[in-house]
This record gives structure tokens, C-alpha cells and sequence, in this order.
């Protein structure tokens, strides 16, 4: 736990007036946005357009253009980021690579123009309007409450993780050049106007982030003009490029993005050793050995009629078992997520109230950010995955300290080579069931929970109760 004083007082000050700032900023333009649950903000955000058609015209399909002209969503999204916000953000502690590039389209490349260190808002300024280089800000959400309501609340929706980036760029001038991303996208503007073209794709749902030639895309498929308040889709794969016209001061915008190695051969990568590791328990066939020399031969065609039909009775194992263990992907998921936006005036999230007993009735706490999860690895273990829960303003998202989707050197391993654990807590096989009562029921009876003994309610109760993950009725 942080010491209290010293430093990171002083952080948590500053990040609490950030919160306040953010707060009026938001309550000077209403929100055009539905944050009352996941689906009500994503069908307020591709409104007009209905969630239906949307996935069943559009996604992964081909880009759709909302041009909407309503002063309302322009103010709205206005408030979300703008380019005077850097002067102040700048006095925080920018670094760039880390939170800013500035970068120009030349001759069809993309130059870095990065300098070294913390970012001077004067140096940035300078760049920006002398050099004609874009503003390409990593991850807004750490310092905008609103950016970080919008993307939690769409985690929840897509059960996958959501960036961001803003983009501002001055007049005459392109940041990057014709690319596709491996990324489903939805560009907000937020100012100014910004010229897009789009292509068709060469790699249809691409998974990796590509340069194309101006030579080689032809011509565009879409050509437009977003002004504030328009939003714009196009699926991963996708090749564009757009540029600020002349006339317009700058152009900002942000990109908001998810859906990255979220695919069914993701998913299979991730999910197949835990199928190997159930089925070859029961299924001798898996546990015989590979031939001799197997490992060190150039050839292994022969074996390869083998192993498909070592395929095909993991196949028939799941078409009778219908039970896949948890993966890692969804740990991923659940770790790297946002946390819930719970408000400058929230009191901290400690356990409170009424302690759990035999005859309390109980009901899950944060439902969309948790979950069971039965490891491949472990025989007889049940874990609850929960991902820190923070306080807007409080110490855990000081723009240091919380770097969602950037990428750190303890993403995967601690100090000493291991692998970081999960937040949460493990119990033995036979709580499963007790475990989907909670997390499938409004309320339920710690007395009604499928578990043997009085005592193993109470504690499986009293634990859940101590991570914050249930409140007392």
C-alpha cells in the first residue's frame, strides 16, 4: 500500500483537481450519450443508425458514415478532447513515444518528429504550427472522465478491450500515411474538419498494422468531409488515409478502437491446450507417445494423418463435454480492462456494511467486471477474476500509474520471471456451482448457496464480501 504524504499525496491532489476539471468540462455540454448500461451507450453512440442493422450491414463488413449537423453532439463531443487541453496536460508530465508522437505524412512515409524526454507544450506548439506535424496523443482516457466512462462502458458491450487515440492535426498537412489496422475503428470529431479517403481492403480483417502505396490501393471506395459531432466505422483491414483541408484551422479527432486478437483463431490458439489437457485424461490415445525421432525429423508428413485424427477425437470430446476451461485470453481481458469510473465523490471501495452471515441475503457487485474463471492448469480450482477497482481521482489512475492498452515491461512477467497473478481469489473445484448461483442471480440466500456445510457458505460469502464483489441486503 502507498504511504500516506510525501508524493503521492501530492499525485492524488492533483489527479483529484484533473477529476473536478473533467467534471465541469462534462456538465458545460450534456451528454448526448446513454451510460445507463453498455448497450443503451453504444446504441446512443451509432445513433441513428439501430444496433441490428449495425451489425448486420456494417460490422466487419464495410465503413458507415454518420454526418449528424446537431450542434448538441458537437458540443458534446468537443468536451471530450480539444486541442487547448494540451497546454495543461503538458504541465503534467508527458513524455513522448510514451504519451504523445508528432509525426508528418512526407511523401507517402510517415517522419517522426519526436524529441526526447517530457514534452514542452511551447516545443509541441512549434512543431504543430511551424512544422505542420500531427498531434497523435496515446490513451486520452487517463486524463478525460468522460473518454473513460465512454470505453468502459463499451469493454463491457464488446467483452473486449478498448483504445483510444487523439489525433490533431493542422491545416494542410496529413499525419500518417495510406495504412490498415488490425482494429475495428470508430473515429469521433471532436473539431475543425477532416478529409478522409477509404479503399477497399488487400487484407480483408487484417491482423497486423500495414503501410500501403499509394500505387498499390487505387482508387477510394469513400471520400468525405467529417465535421464535429460526425462519427465514422470501417472494419479492421480497412486502408485510409485523411488529412486537415485548407481553411480549417486544425482538425481533431479521436479514435476509438477494440476488437484486436479477438478473432476465432485467437480464440482457438488460446483454448486448444486447455482442451488437450481435459481430453488427454480421459483419452489414452492422447497419451501415447510420438514416434522416436519425431522432434528432430525435416519430414513429419506421416505423421501428420495422426494428428488429425487426434484432432477429431478432441472434436468429439467437445461436441460431448460442451465445456471449454477458461483461457488466457479472458484473463487478459479482465486484467488490462478499465475499471469501473466510480466517481470523484465516491468514498474508497473497502468492505462496508453488514458482514455476511448464514441468513444475509447477497448480491454480486460490479457484474460486468468479474468473472469464474476454471483453470486448465490446475486440477481441482475455481478462481473469481476481478480487475482493480478504482476511484476517479484516487491514486490508481494517476496518468504514471495506469497505462491501459500501452504496454509496460510488467505486462507479463514480475521481477523474477514469473508470471503476474490474477486479482482475485481461488477456491477448490466444488464452490463452482455455489459461484454461478451469485453471479447468475439478482440476489440469492447465503443458505440457498449449493455448497455442503454452513461454514463453507459463510467463508465462500465472507471472501467474496472482503474483495468488495458482493454487497449485504
Amino acid at each position: 500500500m502507498p504511504k500516506k504524504g510525501g508524493k503521492h499525496a501530492e499525485m492524488g491532489k492533483e489527479t483529484q483537481t484533473q477529476c473536478k476539471r473533467a467534471k465541469l468540462e462534462a456538465a458545460s455540454s450534456p451528454s448526448v450519450l446513454s451510460f445507463e448500461n453498455p448497450d443503451s451507450l453504444f446504441r446512443s453512440l451509432i445513433s441513428p443508425i439501430k444496433e441490428e442493422v449495425f451489425f448486420r450491414e456494417y460490422w466487419e463488413q464495410k465503413p458507415l458514415l454518420v454526418q449528424r449537423n446537431d450542434p448538441l453532439v458537437a458540443a458534446y463531443y468537443l468536451s471530450l478532447f480539444q486541442l487547448s487541453d494540451l497546454k495543461e496536460l503538458c504541465s503534467q508530465g508527458l513524455y513522448y513515444g510514451r504519451d504523445v508522437n508528432i509525426c508528418r505524412c512526407v511523401n507517402g512515409k510517415k517522419k517522426v518528429l519526436n524529441k526526447e524526454g517530457k514534452v514542452n507544450y511551447v516545443q509541441l506548439k512549434k512543431d504543430f504550427d511551424q512544422k505542420k506535424a500531427t498531434i497523435q496523443f496515446h490513451q486520452p482516457q487517463r486524463f478525460k472522465e468522460e473518454l473513460w466512462k465512454i470505453q468502459e462502458k463499451l469493454e463491457c458491450y464488446f467483452g473486449s478491450l478498448v483504445g483510444s487515440n487523439v489525433y490533431i492535426t493542422p491545416q494542410g498537412s496529413q499525419g500518417l500515411p495510406p495504412h490498415y489496422d488490425d482494429v475495428e475503428v470508430f473515429i469521433l470529431q471532436l473539431e475543425g474538419e477532416k478529409h478522409w479517403r477509404l479503399y477497399k481492403p488487400t487484407v480483408h480483417l487484417a491482423r497486423e498494422y500495414n503501410v500501403e502505396s499509394e500505387e498499390r490501393i487505387g482508387n477510394p471506395t469513400h471520400e468525405f468531409i467529417l465535421k464535429p459531432g460526425d462519427l465514422l466505422y470501417f472494419p479492421r483491414g480497412t486502408i485510409h488515409q485523411a488529412d486537415t483541408p485548407l481553411g480549417t484551422s486544425h482538425s481533431t479527432h479521436v479514435t476509438i478502437s477494440t476488437y484486436q486478437n479477438n478473432s476465432w483463431g485467437d480464440f482457438l490458439l488460446d483454448a486448444i491446450p486447455g482442451l488437450v489437457f481435459d481430453t488427454a485424461k480421459d483419452d489414452v490415445a492422447l497419451r501415447t507417445s510420438i514416434p522416436r525421432q519425431l522432434l528432430m525429423q525435416v519430414n513429419t508428413a506421416d505423421s501428420t494423418k495422426k494428428l488429425s485424427s487426434l484432432l477429431r477425437r478432441l472434436a468429439d470430446h467437445l461436441d460431448h463435454t460442451r465445456e471449454l476451461r477458461s483461457s488466457d485470453m479472458k484473463k487478459d481481458f479482465i486484467m488490462h480492462r478499465l475499471p469501473p469510473c466510480l466517481g470523484c465523490d465516491s468514498d474508497s471501495l473497502t468492505p462496508g456494511g453488514k458482514l455476511p452471515k448464514i441468513d444475509s441475503k447477497i448480491r454480486l457487485q460490479f457484474r460486468d467486471h468479474a468473472l469464474i474463471s476454471v483453470e486448465p492448469d490446475q486440477e481441482n480450482a475455481v478462481s473469481t477474476v476481478k480487475p482493480p477497482l478504482y476511484i476517479w481521482g484516487g491514486l490508481g489512475i494517476a496518468c504514471e500509474a495506469y497505462t491501459h492498452m500501452m504496454g509496460t515491461e510488467d505486462d507479463t512477467a514480475s521481477e523474477d520471471g514469473t508470471s503476474q497473478q490474477t486479482h482475485g481469489l481461488r477456491f477448490p473445484l466444488s464452490y463452482l456451482e455455489a459461484l454461478k448461483q451469485i453471479w447468475s442471480s439478482s440476489t440469492v440466500s447465503v443458505k440457498e448457496l449449493n455448497l455442503t456445510s454452513d461454514a463453507e457458505k459463510e467463508n465462500l460469502a465472507l471472501s467474496l464480501w472482503s474483495e468488495c464483489l458482493i454487497e449485504v441486503l
